[in-house]
């Protein structure tokens, strides 16, 4: 899926790195003729970059990004509990990551990646859920709980 670049910086390497709304890197070299990004070379052409988008496969596969913090988590819900709003399609804020816990029981999830994720959850399992994606959770019984995850606060 597309994420908006929000920063770049450079790594061990001396390579210019996207950092992503989602809270993923990306690499951005210039290695002709396979890699054509001449304006990762200059001050300029990265800051013309800002804001632009980059496909993000990790996303798409649903992984959760290091460096996260819980910043607050919701249930726990069972059968009876679960929020109308989590059976049915909707999505998690922008820069937030969500993290579906199995307690007890059983749970599913879809979410529309590409490609879609349909997956079967079992006590003690735990589905990352990525920002902005479309997504809804069927409870048959048990118990879940879902975090939230943002950016650890810089020191």
């Amino acid at each position: 899926m597309q994420r908006e670049i929000i920063r770049f910086h450079v790594d061990d390497d001396g390579d210019w790195v996207a950092d992503l709304e989602c809270h993923h890197a990306q690499h951005v070299r210039h290695r002709p003729p396979f890699q054509m990004r001449p304006w990762v070379e200059t001050a300029a052409g990265r800051d013309d970059h800002l804001g632009t988008t980059l496909v993000c496969p990790l996303c798409d596969r649903a992984e959760l990004p290091d460096g996260l913090v819980v910043v607050r988590t919701a249930g726990p819900f069972d059968e009876t509990t679960l929020p109308s709003g989590l059976r049915h399609d909707h999505r998690v804020a922008a820069r937030t990551w969500g993290k579906l816990r199995v307690r007890s029981g059983s749970a599913r999830i879809g979410m529309q990646t590409e490609p879609p994720i349909q997956r079967d959850l079992y006590e003690g399992d735990s589905q990352a859920i990525p920002p902005g994606v479309i997504h809804a959770v069927e409870l048959a019984a048990g118990t879940i709980e879902v975090d939230f995850l943002v950016a650890a606060p810089s020191a």
